[in-house]
Parts: C-alpha cells; structure tokens; sequence
C-alpha cells in the first residue's frame, strides 16, 4: 500500500467519475451571463454540455436498468447491503441511552450482560442498529428509466420519467408527442432524441427558463425554473430517495419556506452563495452551483424568479460586514478582489478601516479583538439545512474550523494546490497529519470557505511560518505512526486568524470518548498526486469502532497501536472515505466540538473490513501543548 497517497480514495469513492477541478478564482456571482438568453430561434441553453440525460446515456445507466421490482423487492441494492452489513459487524454499539442515539423514536435499552452496550428497540417499519433504516419505496428499476420520488401519500413515490420515456412507468419512448417544450417552444426530432427551439428570450433543455428568471444577492429568494448545475449536471428532485435516504423522513411533506418542495428547480435554502442543488453522478450524490443568471441592476420591474421583497422569512438576508477588527492584521494573501457591498458598521464590534486597497481580502462579521476565539467548538451555522441531514452537503459556518492546506514548490510562483485538510486549533496554530508536511514546499492554509474553485468573501488565507511533523513520525509498508503535525501561521503579536462566523477553532478533547457514538469528518477528498474530488467542502457522519475489532485479523491486525482508532459508517451512499488527508474527526463532548482524530491513512476505500484510520489527538495532548506553548512570544 503506498501510504503517500493515504486517503487518495476519500471523494474518488464518491466520484465514480471524477471530474478535474476548475481554476481558482472564478467569480462568485456570475454577472456578465447575457449570453444565456438566445437571440432569436435556437436550441435551449447548452443542449449538448456535459450532464444532460440523452437517450443512450439514460439507458446505459444503472439506475435506469429495467428491472422486475416483483423479483427484485424493496431491498436495496446488494452492494449497499453488503456495505451496510459489513460495518455493523465492525461497531458494537457503546455507551449510554441519554441522550437517547435511536433514531426515529427508537427506544434504548441496555444490553443484558453486557456492561455498557446499548441496543435500540426499533418502532415499525424502521430497522437498523439505531433504527435508522426506512421502507425502501424506491428500489431500483421501480421507476423503470426514470428517477423516483418520495411522497407523503400512498403509494409514497412516483415516477419521474426521462424525456423521451413516458408516463407512468417510464418505459415506453415517444419523441415529441406530447410536447415536452413550454412557452411555445418547437420539438425537433433528432433520431432517438429531440431539441427543443426556443422562442426569444426562453432556454433550457425545454424553454422552461423565461428572460426575468434571475437571482438577487444570493438568491434565498429565488424561485425560477432553472434546474441544472453550473456544468450541465441536471438537478435531483429535492424529495427525490438519493437525497432522502440520507436522514429525511420520507413521510412528511416536502414544501417549506425556504423554497424547497417535489421539483427539482435550484434553491439556496441554507444561505449559501448562491442557488445550488444536487446531482447524481453514478452512485454518488454530490452538489454543485446553479447556471442561474444575476439579476442586473434593480429597474423596478420585480423579475419572475423572485420573490418580492417584504416580511416574508424567504427574502434576501442582508450582505455580510465588509469591516475588519481594528486589531493587527494578519498577513494574507493577496486575491483578486472580492467586495462586499458596504453596510452600516455594527455597533457592538470595535471601529473598523475601509478596506480599499485592490486585491485585499475582505474579512466579513468579525469578533471584537476582546474575544477573539476566548471559545471553540461551537459553530454557528448561517442558516442550517434542517430538512436534509446525514452530512454531505456543509452549510456556511457549520465547520468553521476546517482548514484547506496548499502547497506550491519552495520559492517558486506557481499557484498554491490543495494537499490536505486540517483544523484550526488556535489563532496561529493548524492541527493536520504528519503525512501532509513535505520538504522544500512552500504552504499556506485557507479557511472561512467551502469551495476550493472560488474566492468568497468570507476566506481568510496565510502563510504557514513553521512546519512541525512529530519526531517519532514513521511510515512502513502497511501504517503510518505518530502521524500528526503542526503548522505554525505568519502573523502580527500573536494574531493570525481573524475569528468570524465562518472561521473558528476546535476545542482538543479532553478525554476518550467511547466506541459507537457519531462523529463527522470533513473535506474535499483532493491530493496533491490527484487533481480529482469535490470542489465544494463535503461532510459525513462516522461511528467509532471499538479498537479490539479494529486490530481483529481480518481488519488490520497488529499494525495499530493506541495512537489511532478506526471510525466507519453504519448505512451505505456517504461512507468513511468522505474527508481528506489531515482533516477533522470532531465529536460532540459536553456540547461543544472537538478534534478527536487527524485522517490518516486506509487500506483503499469502502472495502470490507478496511474502515478509515485516524490519528488519536488524546495520545498528543503534551506534545500539542509543548509545541504551541514554547513558539508563544
């Protein structure tokens, strides 16, 4: 096993197909997208970009496949089973029963016997060791050659059919008849497919987006028609099962005040740049940006896809601050100008410069110098999406601690690239896995953003003044061990990172916490080796496996010692590969988020008895100590 590559496969697991990262600094807002609308007759916006579902892809995808749901069942498929089987096995369930870790109105009980273990007495038709299986209304091939969606009312699904296939079973193509073009649009045959010719002003796939169909600010208000990702990826159905099974019921209604409901249009539901949405590539869910049009200056004419301005909880939120704390500022480096419109200067923060300079960095919302980081651990979430939980998808501020480490070769000019992840433990100090720090490199960390693509507002970013790996770092054929570091930030009398909403530091933890209990990891599953994962920062909830199966044979034997722990996930889709090299476990001790674990290293991704491994932070308390104590001025 190389151990260089040590999670190489965290995100390629979920990327079937992996797609190249796109450059840094594209811009945020797309402003300048008048050539969306088309100018006279012509086909809808990017007919044949990549994402869009023709005839041969839809039929050669696996979740298309014509399946007989009478022999087949409601089970799911037999490699998330097996999945799902094997890390149950793997986590014997540990700990107490308040809080009580039974979902959907489990009841915890103790385990006869057997000191300490839990069990959850599972209310019908749910299952799981923590009763977190549901019925499965949407086995695949129930909808034939389309996607199915969760509904509230018997038979709670239904069928989304793949233009051409038609209505109600998807199986059956008819091209053009009926229509499947709006606003008058024209069905052009093109031999098992079609094109629809758009009237002036409207596209899309269907001449479903009309000319007003834009967004302002960042879109919380948004409610057009556009349903497709920034690179063509058509959206999911937001009640579709490929988001649901993840944590939602699937018996409550799917509408709400934030935009969401049974289609699949782009939303911004939890105050993030923009309007976004899923998407599906293989077995993967992922998100991305919508290709949805900035609304020009206001002329007073109130744009189709908004909603108008009012008491309404949906309307846009104000921008965040663009002052800065009046304390020494950190040094940064210097991006391509991303400015917030000026507002009125908070009262309760300390008198705060301009920032005119061109190409500054604007820091939004900061804690007065006074308390800058007096706290850790706890997040506060913009705007937390409380309809779609079990991870994947990392509402702004919800991890603010995670940090983007980069690397570029020493005293060279290219552009930094993400190598590893790491987490923010003090002001000046970054927590991340020996692994990741390399002679004759250049570093700097980002943090305060989700996306590795884009310059946001909210990203701080410094230079790494001092690389600290553990003396005893040792890497063998089969482990690494010892496998921590430290990264000292460049900085003025002690400050580096400005404490914001979106930028925060983990609490270390305190003592041991015991198997079986829910923990996150985090990351953009991207490697220095490998250009391939997710631009945008993505999350998954893990359980700890008690460290005797861990070092059972037929898992990794003796090669682990008590610096590390295994941590794996019960159900099948997001599993324990999602987060990079150096990136965060946090779990929840007395309210508050600590870094438990450092990722590490695995044996591949997603195999049978081969969970993620990561570093113990409780075994390097002294010498985290030791460290950041005797480098303080």
């Amino acid at each position: 096993m190389n151990l260089k590559l040590l999670f190489v496969c965290l995100f390629l697991a979920a990327l079937v197909i992996p797609a190249e990262l796109k450059p840094r600094h594209k811009k945020l807002h797309h402003r300048d997208r008048h050539d969306h609308v088309q100018q006279g007759m012509g086909h809808g916006l990017g007919h044949h970009r990549r994402g869009k579902a023709k005839y041969d892809d839809i039929i050669k995808d696996v979740f298309f496949e014509i399946i007989d749901v009478v022999t087949g069942g409601d089970d799911d498929d037999e490699d998330e089973e097996s999945h799902a089987d094997w890390l149950s096995e793997l986590q014997e369930p540990e700990g107490r029963c308040n809080p009580n870790p039974c979902l959907n109105n489990g009841v915890c009980e103790e385990k006869k016997g057997k000191k300490g273990k839990i069990k959850c007495d599972c209310p019908r038709p749910f299952k799981g060791k923590r009763c977190e299986k549901g019925p499965k209304h949407c086995s695949r091939g129930r909808c034939g050659r389309g996607e199915c969606v969760l509904i509230s009312t018997p038979p709670f699904f239904e069928c989304k059919c793949k233009e051409p296939f038609q209505p109600p079973h998807c199986r059956t193509v008819s091209l053009c008849e009926p229509n499947p073009c709006k606003n008058n649009g024209t069905c052009v045959k093109d031999g098992n497919d079609f094109d629809c010719q758009c009237p002036l002003g409207y596209r899309g796939r269907f001449c479903h987006v009309g000319p007003d169909d834009c967004y302002v600010d960042d879109g919380e208000s948004y409610r057009g028609n556009v349903s497709e990702t920034d690179d063509g990826h058509e959206c999911l159905y937001w009640n579709s099962h490929f988001i649901l099974e993840q944590g939602t019921d699937p018996f409550d209604s799917f509408e709400d005040k934030d935009g969401l409901g049974p289609h699949n249009f782009c939303r911004n539901p939890d105050g993030d740049a923009m309007p976004w949405c899923f998407f599906r590539r293989g077995r993967k869910l992922l998100w991305d940006y919508c290709d949805v049009t900035e609304c020009p200056e206001p002329t007073g004419v109130a744009p189709t896809g908004v909603v108008p301005p009012g008491p309404d909880p949906t309307a846009p939120k104000p921008q965040p601050t663009s002052s800065q704390p009046s304390t020494p500022q950190p040094t940064t480096v210097p991006k391509p100008a991303t400015t917030v419109p000026p507002t009125t200067e908070n009262p309760s923060q300390a008198p705060q410069p301009s920032s005119t300079t061109p190409g500054a960095s604007v820091i939004p919302s900061a804690t007065p110098p006074s308390q800058q980081f007096s706290t850790c651990g706890m997040a506060q979430p913009k705007k937390p999406i409380t309809r779609i939980l079990g991870g994947l998808k990392v509402s702004p501020g919800s991890i603010p601690w995670q940090v983007s480490v980069q690397v570029r070769p020493q005293n060279s000019n290219l552009p930094f690239k993400h190598t590893c992840g790491g987490v923010l433990i003090e002001s000046c100090w970054v927590l991340t896995a020996g692994h990741c720090i390399e002679p004759n490199k250049d570093m700097e960390v980002a943090m305060g953003g989700l996306s590795l693509n884009m310059d946001e507002p909210t990203e701080q970013i410094l230079r790494v003044e001092e690389a600290i790996r553990h003396e005893n770092y040792r890497e063998t054929p089969s482990a690494v061990y010892n496998d921590i570091g430290l990264l000292r930030l460049n900085g003025t009398n002690g400050v580096c990172a400005i404490e914001t909403q979106f930028v925060k530091t983990a609490c270390l933890p305190d003592a041991q916490l015991p198997d079986g209990i829910e923990c996150k990891i985090s990351g953009w599953g991207v490697t220095e080796e490998f250009q391939y994962g997710s631009n945008h920062l993505l999350s998954a909830n893990v359980l700890l496996i008690n460290q005797e199966k861990c070092m059972e044979p037929v898992v990794y034997g003796a090669v682990l010692d008590n610096t590390m722990f295994c941590a794996g996930h019960l159900q099948g889709g997001v599993d324990s590969c999602q987060g990079d090299s150096g990136g965060p476990l946090t779990c929840k001790q007395n309210g508050t988020s600590v870094v438990y674990g450092i990722v590490s290293w695995g044996d591949q991704c997603g195999m049978k008895n081969k969970p993620g491994v990561y570093t113990r932070v409780t075994t390097f308390l002294d010498w985290i100590k030791s460290k950041t104590q005797a480098a303080s001025p």
